[in-house]
């Protein structure tokens, strides 16, 4: 989609509120679980202490402390033991009645049923060593099932999943299930358990419309601090385009006030009316911020399930490929030919590889998406006195659709029809859970650079720790062929071979030989089948490496067997 640019300061590290994913423990590097945890209401947990008299505990929704009942001179009142909120605020959920003499009889809507625990076991890639994979670990999560016999929960929930398995809420047994697709960039996926008694009794979820301001919602799930599930309840506080941090794109979302910790990712937010609002997914971190958990709202789901639906699999979200400036300034919409009466933004830089870049040139103006004029800060109308950027449009569109576009270029309006398409970065966000690619040539070990490759090599703090040319790059750069990679040599494996070249690391091959280095298959293909005396890396940096083709091969046997890799390149290289 077109974003508008930011330009990144470098220097002292900003003290900058971290959003993160919910999973407990963390099943993805851009997560890490380390907030103060918040009481966890549990449903399970909900004690009552058997009255004399049958008595109904009403379930009107209630914001604040639940008002103290006068003590009568005689027969007092039940009172509550336990967290009595979170069954007033169940809403239509849980309704507690306390019978003759029974106790308390408890009926819970199917919708409580629906919602499952998920079991994850990851297995990572070692994007450093790429011939490995990191050592295995567990996680928990939430999911719900919709219909068709499909289950909900989040992408980063089973993201480099080994095994999935799935536990009913009250059930004692864990279902093996299948992952039926993953949507990285709007963090769902979409599993199913082929077991039939798992589906006894479990009776899908209904979606509900995008809330309002202000609408209560209820989110459940199983997040840590217990094993029962759990209920905590808030309101929307807030509706427009948020970073996905899984995903590293932006979408529309909810902010609400509900307490969202590690485990309810993949849980859905229920409105009164019990049907499903979305999906809890991130939270933000912040030393002065309290509850403000991330909903994945009803559109942004409806998409995936009808994209999974329509193509048999997940194809993304289409973007514009275009990066964009508001034209707020009057002497600039002045200067760019437009009228009193016209809005819109320019084009700063078109996506060589996108489609538009065939029709739309730099400094055009889009006034308008498929009959919707545009606002010169990059909004569009939403609902009722609300606005939200125009992403939000592209965003409805499926992959291969045509939209509308109309642009002002030198004073005259151009309709255009252009389809859409998904987004390829230079450096890409995933590798959508296939095994890193690497290349070893005397030592030498080559790879292409991503983003779990920079957190893998720096850290999650990688946009202060990375070069400055790979920062660069990952923020500006735009590739100029679909198959362009951007190659680097990660590290060298110390040899007689490559002396004086040890503390090469993490920098840029530019050409091999005279030729320019495309991707990390074309440079594996130029030394494969060189036959001239020497082999010439040109790297970043102005620096250059030069060995002799004959001994360079054939020490790679024996650096290979030193340090137990079981080839000199990846199986997707082989081909």
């Amino acid at each position: 989609m077109g974003r508008e640019s930011n330009k990144r300061k470098r220097g002292r590290k900003p003290k900058i509120p971290s959003t993160e994913t919910l999973d407990l423990p963390s099943t993805t590097t851009t997560s890490t679980a380390n907030a103060t945890l918040d009481d966890v209401f549990s449903v399970g947990n909900i004690e009552l202490i058997d009255p004399p008299n049958t008595t109904t505990v009403n379930n009107h929704r209630t914001r604040g402390r639940p008002k103290k009942r006068p003590k009568p001179e005689k027969s007092p009142p039940p009172q509550r033991r336990g967290p009595a909120r979170s069954v007033e605020n169940c809403g239509d959920f849980v309704e507690v009645t306390v019978g003759d003499g029974d106790g308390m009889g408890a009926r819970v809507v199917p919708a409580m049923d629906a919602v499952v625990k998920v079991f994850c076991t990851h297995t990572e890639p070692n994007f450093s060593l790429p011939w490995q994979r990191k050592r295995q670990y567990s996680s928990s999560s939430s999911g719900f099932a919709i219909a068709g016999r499909r289950i909900l929960t989040n992408a980063h929930s089973v993201e480099h999943f080994t095994q999935v398995k799935l536990k009913k809420r009250g059930s004692d047994t864990k279902f093996l299930a299948t992952v039926l697709a993953i949507g990285t960039e709007c963090d769902i996926a979409m599993l199913t358990v082929d077991d039939d008694e798992f589906w006894e009794g479990v009776s899908p979820v209904e979606f509900g419309d995008l809330p309002a301001l202000q609408d209560a919602v209820t989110v459940v799930g199983y997040p840590i601090g217990g094993d029962t599930i759990s209920v905590t309840s808030g309101v929307v506080s807030r509706i427009e385009i948020l970073s996905y941090v899984h995903g590293s794109t932006e979408l529309l979302g909810l902010q609400i006030d509900a307490a969202i910790n590690s485990g309810n990712s993949g849980g859905p937010a229920f409105n009164d009316k019990g049907n499903c609002v979305g999906i809890a997914f991130q939270s933000l971190k912040h030393e002065d911020a309290e509850n403000i958990g991330y909903v994945i709202p009803t559109p942004v789901i409806m998409h995936f399930i009808q994209d999974y639906e329509k193509n048999g699999a997940y194809t993304g979200f289409p973007i514009l490929g275009v990066e964009w400036q508001k034209m707020e300034n009057p002497d600039l919409r002045t200067a760019m030919g437009m009228k009193p009466h016209q809005k819109g933004v320019r084009i700063r830089r078109i996506d060589p590889t996108a489609p538009e870049s065939n029709v739309l040139q730099p400094s055009d103006i889009i006034l308008s998406f498929d009959g919707i004029d545009i606002a010169n800060d990059g909004t569009v109308p939403f609902r009722h006195g609300e606005r939200i950027g125009f992403s939000y449009l592209i965003s409805q569109k499926y992959t291969g659709d045509n939209a509308a576009i109309k642009v002002l270029r030198d004073s005259e309006i151009l309709n255009f029809d252009i389809e859409l398409a998904t987004h390829k970065r230079l450096i890409p966000a995933h590798i959508k859970g296939r095994p890193p690619s690497y290349y070893i040539i005397a030592g030498f070990v080559f790879t292409t650079v991503s983003v779990p490759y920079l957190r893998s090599e720096y850290g999650k703090d990688y946009e202060f720790e990375a070069p400055v040319k790979l920062l660069d790059k990952l923020l500006h750069s735009m590739p100029q062929s679909p198959d362009e990679q951007l190659v680097v040599v990660s590290q060298v494996l110390v040899a007689d071979i490559n002396i004086g070249y040890e503390e090469i690391v993490n920098t840029q091959v530019l050409a091999f030989n005279g030729k320019a280095v495309k991707n990390l298959k074309s440079l594996a293909t130029m030394v494969e089948s060189c036959e001239d005396e020497f082999l010439k890396f040109d790297l970043d940096y102005q620096q250059i490496v030069v060995l002799r083709t004959e001994t360079a091969k054939a020490a790679t046997l024996d650096i290979l067997a030193t340090h137990c890799i079981p080839s000199a390149m990846s199986d997707d290289l082989k081909s």
